[in-house]
C-alpha cells in the first residue's frame, strides 16, 4: 500500500505537466515517462523489502529473482492513454502472486487519493474499513456496465463486437474507460453493476479479480463456469464477467445473448 500511494502522489504531481510519450506495438497503446518513473519506485521498494522474488512489471517486463513461486505484478499506472489525452482516470496496482494465485491485490487511486487492498481469505478494505456486501437489487432502468478488452483483439474481432453490442442493448450505461483497474475498484465500492472483460491483459487482472472476490462479489468465465484467478493463463482463459452475486445471471444472460447477435 504504502508503494501504491508513493507512486500515486508521484503521478498526481506531475499529471498536469508535459510528459514524454512513445507507442508500443501496433494496437495504439502508450507509454510515458510517468510510467516509467513510478515503476522504477514500485520496483525499488519491492526489491528492498524482499530482494529474492519474482517481478512482473508493465514496462521492463520480467525481473527475475531465485524465489519462482513468488511473483509480484506491478501496473504503475493503468490509464497511461488518458494521461495522454488530459483526462484524470487512472491508478496504480500491486499484486503478489504465490503459486500462480493472487495473495495479495492493492488498487490505488491517485486522483481521489482512495485505496483498495485484499488478502486472500482475510477479505478487501477500503477508505472506510472492510467492504461487505448491502442489499442490492437490478436498477429497473437497467445496469451500469463498463467493458475491457486485451491489446491483442482485434477491431473487426466478432466476439469482442457481439459482446459489446449485447452489454450495449441491456444496459443503462456501458463504459469503457481505459483503466481496468479503476474499473474494478468503481466494482467493488458499488459505482457500477458490473464488469466484463474479454482476452483482457495479465499485468492488472490479479490484483483486480481478487479484490472482487474478496469483496464477496462473482466473478464467472463468459460461460458462466468458475474462473481461474491464476497467472500464466491464456488471454482466451481470461474472460471474465463479474458483478454482484445477485445481478450474475443477468450479467452471463447478456453475454450468452452475444452469441445470437447477428
Amino acid at each position: 500500500m504504502e508503494a501504491a500511494e508513493q507512486a500515486g502522489a508521484l503521478l498526481r504531481s506531475r499529471f498536469q505537466q508535459e510528459h514524454t510519450v512513445r507507442t508500443k506495438g501496433d494496437r495504439g497503446d502508450v507509454v510515458t515517462d510517468l510510467d516509467l518513473l513510478a515503476e522504477s519506485l514500485v520496483v525499488a521498494r519491492i526489491r528492498e523489502r524482499y530482494p529474492r522474488d519474482r517481478i512482473l512489471a508493465e514496462e521492463a517486463g520480467l525481473l527475475d529473482g531465485d524465489r519462482p513461486d513468488r511473483t509480484w505484478l506491478i501496473d504503475p499506472l493503468d490509464g497511461s492513454n488518458n494521461v495522454v489525452i488530459g483526462l484524470a482516470a487512472y491508478v496504480v496496482g500491486i499484486a503478489l502472486c504465490v503459486g500462480q494465485q493472487p495473495v495479495v491485490g492493492v488498487v490505488h487511486d491517485p486522483v481521489t487519493g482512495r485505496t483498495w487492498q485484499a488478502r486472500r481469505g482475510c477479505g478487501a478494505y477500503g477508505p472506510h474499513g472492510r467492504i461487505a456486501g448491502q442489499p442490492y437489487r437490478l436498477p429497473a432502468a437497467g445496469p451500469v456496465l463498463a467493458w475491457t478488452q486485451g491489446h491483442g483483439v482485434a477491431r473487426d474481432d466478432p466476439t469482442a463486437r457481439g459482446l459489446r453490442t449485447a452489454l450495449e442493448g441491456g444496459s443503462r450505461r456501458l463504459l469503457q474507460l481505459w483503466a481496468p483497474l479503476l474499473t474494478w475498484s468503481m466494482l467493488v465500492h458499488g459505482g457500477i453493476d458490473g464488469f466484463v472483460g474479454y482476452r483482457p491483459e495479465e499485468i492488472d487482472l490479479p490484483a483486480g479479480s481478487l479484490l472482487a472476490a474478496e469483496a464477496g462479489l462473482a466473478v464467472r468465465r463468459l460461460d458462466g463456469s468458475e474462473f481461474s484467478h491464476r497467472i500464466g493463463q491464456r488471454d482466451t482463459d481470461r474472460s471474465f464477467v463479474a458483478g454482484r452475486p445477485e445481478a450474475i445471471g443477468h450479467l452471463l444472460d447478456l453475454v450468452a445473448r452475444a452469441g445470437r447477435t447477428p
